[in-house]
């Protein structure tokens, strides 16, 4: 605010110190303001970098552009009507952002219009919203409607960034717009998503994380310090629920969000997003150091979970959704803000995109300066559960001719977006999925798809245990289809261990059947001589009375050969079973290999062929399948399997070896190694060491896989001969067949 006082005019000395102090205490209360994610002083900061030549300025001048073109259009705040991805849904979305980003832009240009295309577009909404009832397209049994949107979520992704928007031009505004805006439009919507909804607002769930963080930085906003206190603390205060107790329950000591990590990413935005306005509102309570700075943590873990730059699509996960996202753009700029590590520089630079904040300032300047460090992708098993002792979702990384990662998943249920999935896997190489998961059956924001929330079929086909990679006793799913029941019970990781010959795991669960006990080793093992790697797959079933054991496997590509016979339905095919998944599936092919190798070879879209090997006793019927059964609507996308079953049977082991190999190019029309290099495998267990011999590729393999929890033995013999052991997994190269 600027004084300017006549130099004609004579003041009497108490009303020029009148003067003074109310000159004072307006200019404190107009730099009140904003005070959630920037401030003041950033704002000075921000303008100051705009002011050279680098990435700040580059992304503030494309997000100019784009601002500038949605000012000149008309506000459009239409009485909503639409659920997800409908017309009104999407303009709301519109609104919100653009109100944020429009205010943004006001602070670092002082240029009036911003400031006015937020204040009418939010007094539009305070005409409109007193008038509202709750959304017409609300979904009554699953979760709380709106007003603005169908579900209340989204209703609180509004708040986030609308009072932010209200933040940023609060002093632009007159006290009566400021009385309209908070009268009939912000403090509505607080109490309307805490008050008018406690269970979703005490929810320990992402709903009530964006829930907590609309409400907590309207409170800082607002000058309501018990609705920030609510929203840490829950509504009683008491500490049962709240931003605080979501921080306790959801994340594990690693930094993994108990819904996997499509949600992880989702919920980090509100996490960074309030923690950030907490930081600069109540530092004393020092929220990145909370629970050993497990936010801080938990972006990281994001990174992690990630292979060529998307998430792994566990649980209710949409596979597009990557390291790109806005999210975890908000959180890597936090994170580098917050510890300076430079490594975060390199995700920056991957996700090439600069927000407009004190953080997104600061990682520009960095990338500018060129202080970017490799980040370092490594094999982890991330504990889950509040104290990571409910299983964990373990990430093996190989770089061997390409970058290879599997998932492995001994986790728990992950609430209502879990899915009935223990034990399942998938892997990858050069940058594609060959071992698949279906992920969430859903197209996001499509309305013509069921309103673009989840489908049916999400129900009845991609939460059931058939749709993954892990065996289904008597074709029902495990815990029988039952979420609570699910969220009760998660395996046990009984071990991990990594070193120079790969990586290994074990994991175990008893609970998912009520006479059952499924155990699964899987080890992503390097070939240093061949610079390949492979993946051996051990799952043994042990039941107390016959079943028929069914272990699908989900392959990205096509089919080019097997070395036993099947027969195929070309004229007429039928569905697998009748429920459970199983009819989603058609019937494509059947045939049951003799004793010894089983082989199926596929060719992904990466120009790579992946043989799996199965080691199989004369009892197993291999079944062909794709989805697209009992599906009128054609909801599902089509997905290929091979379940190998066993009928009639108290226990099973299912071996099989993974084996990448070869290349074609239909470019340069060549192709080479198409066959698979495995020319035999044999297996052996003594207790918790298991041995598997394989030829390939004129190289004979003797690898040690031991699943103790903690394996001791530095030794073992085989074949009456003596070999050494490290821990948990060890290569020895037998010999090297001359030429």
């Amino acid at each position: 605010m600027l004084l300017r006082i006549s130099s004609r005019t004579v003041y009497q000395p108490f009303a020029l110190i009148f003067l003074l102090i109310w000159a004072v205490a307006s200019f404190a209360a107009e730099s009140k303001h904003p005070h959630l994610i920037v401030t003041n002083a950033d704002i000075e900061q921000m303008r100051l970098a705009l002011a050279d030549k680098g990435r700040f300025h580059s992304a503030f001048e494309k997000e100019k552009q784009r601002i500038d073109r949605l000012i000149k259009e008309s506000i459009n705040v239409p009485v909503p009507k639409d659920g997800g991805g409908g017309y009104t849904h999407e303009q709301h979305k519109q609104n919100y952002q653009a109100m944020y980003t429009a205010g943004m832009f006001y602070q670092l240009t002082q240029q009036q219009k911003y400031a006015e295309y937020v204040r009418n577009m939010l007094l539009d909404y305070a005409e409109l919203y007193p008038t509202l009832d709750v959304h017409p397209k609300r979904k009554v049994k699953s979760q709380n409607p709106g007003k603005l949107f169908w579900q209340s979520l989204n209703e609180a992704m509004w708040l986030v960034y609308t009072i932010q928007a209200y933040d940023l031009v609060h002093d632009a505004l007159s006290a009566e717009e400021r009385q309209k805006i908070e009268q009939q439009l912000l403090r509505p919507v607080a109490i309307f998503l805490s008050e008018g909804q406690p269970s979703t607002f005490d929810k320990i769930h992402n709903h009530g994380t964006w829930a907590t963080a609309g409400v907590g930085m309207a409170g800082y906003v607002l000058d309501e310090p018990e609705w920030v206190k609510k929203a840490l603390y829950g509504l009683d205060k008491s500490g049962k629920a709240g931003f605080i107790k979501q921080l306790d329950e959801l994340f594990s000591p690693q930094g993994y969000y108990n819904e996997g990590p499509y949600y992880q990413r989702f919920a980090l935005l509100p996490f960074v997003t309030f923690a950030r306005a907490v930081d600069r509102n109540d530092p004393d309570l020092k929220i990145f150091q909370y629970r050993d700075s497990v936010l801080l943590k938990a972006i990281d873990t994001t990174i992690q979970l990630s292979y060529n730059g998307l998430f792994y699509p566990i649980n209710d996960a949409i596979k597009s959704k990557g390291i790109e996202t806005i999210e975890l753009v908000h959180g890597v700029a936090a994170a580098y803000a917050i510890t300076k590590d430079p490594i975060y520089l390199d995700i920056a630079q991957q996700q090439n995109r600069i927000v407009l904040t004190a953080d997104g300032m600061q990682v520009a300047n960095a990338l500018d300066e060129g202080s970017a460090k490799p980040y370092p992708f490594k094999s982890v098993a991330f504990g889950d559960g509040r104290d990571g002792d409910q299983g964990a979702l373990v990430v093996m990384r190989a770089e061997q001719n390409g970058e290879q990662a599997l998932l492995f998943k001994p986790a728990s249920q992950g609430l209502g977006h879990g899915h009935f999935d223990k034990l399942t896997w998938q892997f990858y190489d050069k940058g594609n999925e060959i071992v698949s998961d279906y992920g969430a059956a859903r197209f996001l924001n499509v309305e013509a798809k069921f309103g673009g929330r989840y489908l049916p079929e999400n129900e009845s086909f991609a939460k059931q245990t058939i749709a993954h990679n892990t065996v289904v006793v008597d074709e029902t799913s495990h815990f029988d289809g039952d979420v609570d029941k699910g969220n009760q019970h998660w395996p046990r990781l009984i071990t991990f261990n990594n070193n120079q010959f790969g990586t290994l795991a074990a994991g175990s669960i008893d609970s998912a059947y009520p006479d059952t006990r499924l155990d699964r080793t899987l080890a992503l093992v390097n070939l240093s001589e061949l610079k390949r790697t492979i993946v051996i797959d051990i799952f043994t079933v042990n039941g107390n009375a016959p079943h028929q054991f069914d272990l699908p496997l989900y392959y990205s590509g096509q089919i080019i050969d097997t070395n036993f016979p099947y027969q195929a339905n070309t004229t007429s095919m039928h569905a697998v079973g009748k429920k459970n998944g199983y009819q989603h599936l058609w019937l494509t092919a059947s045939g049951t290999p003799d004793s010894g190798l089983a082989k199926v070879t596929w060719l992904n879209e990466n120009g790579r062929f992946y043989t799996v090997s199965n080691l199989v006793d004369g009892r197993e019927t291999f079944l062909f399948a794709q989805t697209g059964a009992n599906d009128p609507d054609f909801n599902l996308r089509n997905e290929k399997t091979i379940i190998r079953r066993v009928a009639d049977s108290p226990r099973h082991t299912f071996f099989a070896v993974l084996e990448p190999h070869g290349e074609y190019n239909p470019s340069e029309e060549y192709t080479l190694n198409a066959d698979s290099d495995v020319s035999s495998i044999q297996y052996s267990k003594e207790g918790s060491l298991n041995l598997v011999e394989v030829e390939i590729a004129e190289h004979r393999y003797l690898i040690a896989l031991d699943t103790a929890k903690t394996p001791t033995s530095d030794g073992f013999y085989y074949n009456g001969q003596s070999f050494a052991m490290q821990k948990g997994l060890t290569v020895h190269l037998l010999n090297r067949q001359q030429e």
